[in-house]
């Protein structure tokens, strides 16, 4: 979570910006990204150009393809922030650093390029641009943002709380830790195919990217074909928010995914008719959105007749994965003990026609101050012919923060368990259902109405607790009664004294 010191910086640009004339939430939200998108790609310069060195040491000379070539190196954020004459910035940043980053993407077709196409440079004075970008430039050296990965994306989120419509449609964001904790879960590598289909800012993307950039460092470095792969095709979002999908644009590429493959699309909507494309999917889907029913696809009324995001984005997946296809994601807990027949026949087809591995429960106060939501974790495989045998079962009761509004950190961390009992499944056949986790036979979720609440299997050890006999009680009480009389009579006396 962001520290009270940088919303306090945050809400100083937006003042800026305010009494600089430019009052509309929206436009001044896409003017800080532009601004924060220039820091982040002269970051990224500055880290590419480290790699660098290590990669050359390691494997010799390497052919790393640079964000800013010579002709441009005067427009990186780290010289602009250097100029004194806040009138040659404005100048500067307005006619070459602005139409640089515009012209970033070669295809003219990408989402990004689209999004950048329109985009107009609106900061209403030098004033506020040299205040804004110095602002950005504190907040950015700032120990928390430095150490702590999760603090950018919160930046983001309190840049979109300003907006009066945010979170309308079941949308909040999913905090970096448990992203990260779910694509260590499902562990991608350079062969997948990526979606997520309600990707907002493309948090899950971005990990999956780091965990490849971290776990594949070697094939990436010396593969021409797996790289090739990694950067063009492997990566894909939807969203039905133009906002959000070119913030999630700028974030792609600053992790190395040159042409983001992103698509401003309802997923759920008829026009989306993708099948059986991707072996990877990872998402926090809408939970509460509202859906037009003559608009549903019905390859997913098929599987299951609600209008119900939560329900229709499980059928949306089970479409869209290969034979073969993994996912995990994040569903109300509605979902895994809900008694409509749309509920039933959704679990039903997870266990019955698919392999469902795994249900991860987790505490309501993972997503506040967002949102109060209890929530559990999905993994399954997509087979179209069953395979579920048994199901593993995890009680998450930490997180590693505080479980309320503040989420300070705390000792208490299930995640790392969670993930070295997950590699591990073969060790955790004999756990009793007392213990953090444990398996259940799919013939007793069956018997069960395919109920996949952690709660239904999961027992409760009582410690038998040993009281004095009625008597004993009695005779305290007594004795209490008779001491409290005597030292009423005692301040009664002291209160006629003073009279």
């Amino acid at each position: 979570m962001i520290t009270g010191e940088i919303k306090n910086k945050v809400d100083k640009m937006w003042e800026y910006f305010w009494t600089g004339g430019l009052t509309n939430p929206v436009d001044v939200i896409e003017q800080l990204t532009y601004l924060i998108f220039m820091k982040r790609l002269d970051q990224e310069e500055i880290k590419k150009e480290r790699e660098e060195k290590e990669l050359s040491a390691l494997f010799g000379n390497m052919d790393i393809k640079y964000i800013f070539d010579k002709e441009h190196q005067d427009i990186r954020w780290s010289r602009l922030i250097q100029l004194g004459s806040p009138k040659e910035l404005f100048e500067k940043v307005r006619t070459e650093a602005f139409e640089f980053i515009k012209e970033l993407d070669d295809n003219k077709e990408s989402i990004f390029s689209q999004y950048m196409k329109n985009a107009i440079f609106k900061v209403p004075t030098p004033a506020v641009l040299q205040n804004t970008m110095d602002t950005i430039e504190e907040i950015f050296n700032m120990p928390q943002m430095t150490e702590d990965k999760d603090t950018k994306g919160d930046l983001y989120e309190y840049l979109l709380s300003k907006l009066s419509t945010s979170g309308t449609n079941g949308q909040f964001r999913t905090p970096k830790h448990i992203i990260n904790m779910m694509v260590e879960l499902m562990k991608p590598t350079t062969d997948d195919i990526i979606i997520d289909p309600a990707c907002g800012t493309s948090g899950f993307l971005v990990s999956s990217i780091e965990y490849i950039k971290r776990n594949y460092k070697e094939e990436l470095a010396t593969d021409d074909k797996i790289y090739e792969h990694f950067v063009n095709d492997m990566i894909h979002g939807n969203d039905t928010d133009a906002t959000m999908l070119g913030i999630s644009a700028m974030n792609l590429m600053l992790h190395d995914i040159t042409s983001p493959k992103l698509n401003r699309i309802d997923s759920l909507s008829t026009e989306y008719t993708e099948e059986e494309k991707y072996s990877l999917i990872l998402a926090n889907p809408p939970f509460k959105g509202s859906v037009d029913a003559e608009l549903l696809s019905n390859t997913l009324t098929r599987v299951v007749k609600t209008k119900k995001t939560e329900l229709l984005f499980i059928a949306l997946f089970l479409r869209m994965l290969k034979i073969g296809g993994r996912g995990a994601v994040i569903v109300p807990d509605g979902v895994l003990f809900g008694s409509s027949n749309a509920h039933k026949n959704l679990r039903k087809e997870l266990i019955e026609n698919n392999q469902l591995e795994a249900v991860i429960s987790m505490p309501s106060g993972v997503f506040k101050p967002y949102a109060g939501v209890s929530t559990g974790i999905l993994i399954f495989t997509k087979t179209g012919n069953g395979g579920t045998d048994k199901v593993w079962f995890y009680d998450m009761t930490a997180d590693g923060y505080s479980l309320d509004d503040k989420r300070n950190p705390v000792e208490e961390n299930d995640i790392p368990d969670i993930i070295e009992r997950f590699d591990n499944l073969d060790r955790e056949i004999d756990r009793k259902r007392t213990e953090k986790s444990f398996f259940i036979p799919k013939e007793e979720i069956v018997n069960n109405d395919y109920d996949l609440s952690i709660n239904k299997y999961k027992e409760i050890v009582y410690e038998k607790v040993e009281y004095d006999p009625p008597e004993v009680i009695i005779a305290r009480i007594e004795e209490l009664s008779k001491s409290i009389a005597k030292n009423m009579e005692e301040l009664k006396v002291m209160l006629n004294e003073d009279i």
